[in-house]
């Protein structure tokens, strides 16, 4: 795994807690940045040819 790719599921994974968190905590604007912060991520993941789980519901179709 590059630092790159490495990097890139580090901010996946905070970015899932964070979302997690604000769905529980019902803070309909964090969801809503945290759920496009996630297809950034999404974005460039595929634009880098790198596969990241986490990131698959987030891809677009």
């Amino acid at each position: 795994m590059t630092e790159f790719h490495s990097e890139i599921s580090e901010r996946a994974a905070h970015a899932l807690q964070s979302l997690q968190s604000a769905q529980e905590s019902g803070d309909d604007y964090l969801v809503s940045v945290r759920e496009a912060e996630l297809e950034g991520l999404a974005r460039l993941a595929a634009e880098h040819g790198l596969r990241i789980p986490a990131l698959e519901r987030y891809t677009a179709a």
